[in-house]
């Protein structure tokens, strides 16, 4: 929940910022008649809707249909009482006092404590949240480039694409970043390597078909 408020946060700013710098460059080379006019403001918060709604359908679309994240109490037991101490193979240690003769016996009171080891379970939750994440990450990566591809091909209103590419790109960072510090590192060299490639790849082949576009026009 709070990475996927994050990631809307940091995409709502980067957006705004674009906006700025595009308006900005197009009224400094342009004057007159403008034949590239700057977005204005009701297009600008078009993008920005479509792009939180993007966002938060490919999140909690990937939240709803795949599987439920482990959760730390279904692996390491929450223990209280001397019975669920014993159930989970543990040792159950009353509180007490130190005597107060020597020699003398310690004074018990009430509560305890269990004596149990968590280092396999902690284990044992690592490992299935490095599964869920790698399956997340799995899910998410194509899903926001399928995303963005559509953005920037099928949708001819420019408020509407930019939308659709940021959610794209909003989705991808959410399968990246939960399961970035369970991947090795030439792993990561790998995925970013073809991250850039494929993103350049796409930006090419836009500018290619728009410049082609306004040739025709």
């Amino acid at each position: 929940m709070v990475l996927g408020l994050g990631i809307l946060g940091i995409g709502v700013i980067i957006v705004l910022i674009i906006f700025i710098i595009f308006n900005n460059k197009n009224k400094k080379l342009y004057k007159g008649e403008n034949p590239h006019k700057p977005m204005n403001v009701k297009n600008l918060v078009f993008g920005i809707v479509i792009f939180i709604l993007t966002t938060s359908v490919g999140i909690y679309g990937i939240n709803t249909f795949y599987k439920s994240a482990p959760q730390y109490q279904d692996f390491c037991p929450q223990i209280n009482l001397p019975s669920e101490c014993i159930d989970a193979g543990g040792i159950w240690i009353n509180n007490t006092y130190p005597p107060t003769v020597d020699g003398g016996k310690p004074i018990p009171v009430e509560g305890g404590y269990c004596q149990y080891s968590y280092i396999q379970c902690q284990k044992d939750f690592d490992d299935a949240q490095k599964e869920y994440s790698r399956g997340v990450f799995l899910i998410a990566l194509p899903l926001g480039i399928i995303v963005i591809a559509i953005g920037g091909l099928v949708f001819g209103l420019e408020f509407v694409g930019a939308g659709l590419m940021f959610g794209g790109l909003g989705i991808m960072i959410f399968g990246v970043v939960d399961y970035w510090r369970f991947a090795d590192d030439w792993l990561k060299f790998a995925l970013s390597l073809a991250g850039l490639i494929i993103v350049i790849g796409l930006a090419y082949y836009l500018n290619k078909r728009f410049k082609k576009k306004n040739a025709v026009k």
